[in-house]
């Protein structure tokens, strides 16, 4: 198959809302092949005998400790999985990398370490240090041997990184930079070897510095934190710290392009760790139900009980369908790229780029799968679910931070319909067009047809619906604020919302059909039911969502054809939920673990 063809077929990024992807055409978790599962097999032994039993020990910052596990981590090959060969790695493909994030996902504030250093601590050199950085620092990286921390937050500068006021001044002789600042809430910040640091150079060119851990560099006390107590955590100061002019990374004034870039590698990396959180979690609450007597019978007989445990897993078979799937998308996009000529390091960047929506989409509904997960966790566990000797405790409060790191999750919904109708107006991405389509079909005679056939027709013609919806809300938006909608927060919310359950939702029904296809329906009852119901609550989480978009921006004959669309397009069969949800709960019960 040429390039050509292969560029015209591959699903670009965002086009999930204008157009209907084949399930044979994205890949599932259960196609992980062998080496792909000893991998995770290693990472999960890893875990099960060096962290685990060791999580109050890591919480107490017993010195030495977590740079001991990452040596070892190291030792395994577990921090090398996405560095290329040349460099002391493993150069594993992009699914392979989540993979081994989700697995490590379970490891509390291990994992926080562990992916700050192999995340945004060694990733801006790979993809951006020139070929003497890469040499010099990834192959020390990769075993662990230095432990890497990244420095952009500023006292004054959180979400908007930018505001930078870090400076970098070139000495008479042009052969160092000095670097004057202040960094804080630097995870590895205690004992990294390595910085990846932001400055103004000139006051207004935002750039990237290697700096290594020495003269000049020193650090505040460890922050006392609500959760991931064992992650170091510090403010990190710069006071005439001399950094070689061959250290800076990348292009000066570029150091723009090195943050949004790691970050969107990382929003889809903090799904993947979630996952992971979210998995063992699960497993902790189904083993506690199964054991716990009350009224002479276990309480996961209760279907209170059966409900919860059910919930936790529809959620995250849920988030891993996409997760997967979007991962495979920016591995099918980065072989495109190379077969176009660019380097590895570029095209992957590039790659992960054309899917910033759905890296934004997944750092969104991961962590807070996640928190549903830890919270309903807590719950089943009732009393010892509050006992900081038992397993909720810490993961209740290790998950809260997800949904502030690798920028809030309300930073990440606006970018999310930011990214979209970015793509718009460059002519990426049609949206106007299908969205001028639907406000025709609005306009016409309902075509209410006849009964779908097959076993997802119900569900195809839902998600073709809620897309439906999407369009329908965000073509008016932009219609009635133009330029100015970046300033309706409140809507761009509500919208966002939206595109990410349809993402989520349509990833899960299409995870479902290939499963079936693969293992025959009878092998995949409890798959069905959780999809059918996820699809079911998510048509009224859209309906809501639309409602609160559509009155706080329409009112008289806009708003009444706009509620009535919405109406249309959010109407789904009935289903009965309990029953299906008792389906899925007995599975997981009877495996005594998340076994999806």
């Amino acid at each position: 198959m040429s390039t050509s063809t292969t560029t015209q077929k591959r699903f670009k990024g965002g086009e999930y809302l204008i157009k209907d992807q084949d399930a044979n055409e994205i890949f599932i978790p259960e196609q992980f092949d062998e080496e792909q599962k000893m991998i995770a097999d290693m990472a999960r032994d890893f875990l099960a005998a060096e962290v685990i039993p060791h999580l109050d020990r890591i919480d107490q910052q017993e010195e030495g400790l977590m740079e001991k596990l990452l040596e070892k981590a190291g030792e395994l090959g577990l921090l090398a999985t996405s560095i290329p060969e040349q460099y002391e790695g493993f150069g594993k493909d992009f699914n392979t990398s989540l993979l081994m994030t989700e697995i490590v996902g379970a490891g509390h504030s291990f994992a926080v370490a562990l992916a700050a250093h192999t995340g945004i601590g060694t990733l801006p050199i790979l993809y951006f240090g020139n070929e003497e950085q890469k040499k010099k620092y990834l192959p020390k990286l990769a075993t662990g041997q230095w432990k890497a921390s990244y420095c952009l937050t500023e006292p004054g500068s959180g979400s908007d990184a930018l505001a930078a006021k870090t400076k970098a001044v070139l000495t008479a002789d042009g052969k160092h930079y000095i670097l004057n600042g202040q960094k804080m809430w630097i995870t590895n910040g205690g004992f990294a070897d390595v910085f990846v640091v932001f400055a103004q150079i000139d006051g207004d060119k935002f750039t990237g510095f290697i700096v290594e851990k020495g003269e000049g560099v020193s650090l505040g006390n460890e922050e006392h934190k609500m959760g991931i107590k064992g992650s170091s955590t510090r403010q990190v100061f710069f006071n005439d710290c001399k950094v070689p002019v061959e250290n800076v990374l990348g292009e000066i004034g570029k150091g723009h392009l090195i943050a949004f870039n790691i970050l969107n590698i990382g929003r889809i990396k903090l799904a993947a760790a979630a996952l992971g959180a979210a998995k063992r979690t699960s497993t902790l609450a189904i083993q506690y139900a199964k054991e716990r007597i009350q009224f002479k019978q276990p309480i996961a007989n209760f279907g209170a009980i059966q409900y919860k445990l059910a919930e936790q897993a529809i959620r995250i078979y849920a988030v891993e369908s996409a997760m997967y799937r979007a991962g495979q998308a920016i591995h099918e996009a980065e072989q495109e790229f190379i077969a176009q000529g660019k380097p590895m390091e570029q095209a992957l960047l590039a790659a992960a780029q054309e899917f910033a929506i759905e890296c934004a989409i997944l750092k969104v509904a991961g962590s807070e799968a996640l928190d549903y997960v830890v919270d309903e966790g807590v719950q089943v566990l009732g009393g010892y679910g509050f006992s900081a000797d038992y397993p909720m405790d810490r993961a209740y409060r290790d998950s809260r931070i997800n949904r502030i790191f690798e920028g809030t999750n309300e930073i990440n919904r606006m970018l999310t319909m930011d990214m979209f109708l970015k793509k718009a107006m460059k002519g990426e991405l049609d949206l106007m067009g299908p969205a001028m389509a639907v406000q025709k079909e609005l306009m016409a005679i309902p075509d209410f047809g006849g009964t779908p056939e097959g076993l997802f027709a119900e569900e195809k013609k839902a998600i073709g619906n809620f897309k439906k919806a999407s369009l329908m809300l965000s073509g008016a938006a932009a219609q009635k604020y133009m330029d100015k909608l970046a300033f309706e927060q409140e809507i761009l919310m509500n919208l966002a919302d939206i595109a990410i359950e349809v993402y989520v939702a349509e990833s899960m029904l299409k995870r479902t059909e290939k499963l079936v296809a693969l293992r025959g329906e009878s092998s995949t009852n409890a798959q069905i039911e959780m999809t059918r119901v996820y699809l079911y609550d998510v048509a009224d989480k859209i309906n809501i969502a639309g409602k609160n978009a559509i009155n706080s921006m329409a009112d008289g004959d806009m708003q009444r054809m706009l509620l009535m669309g919405l109406k249309r397009y959010t109407k789904v069969a009935p289903i009965n939920t309990r029953d299906a949800r008792r389906k899925v709960a007995s599975t997981l019960i009877e495996s005594g673990q998340y076994s999806f």
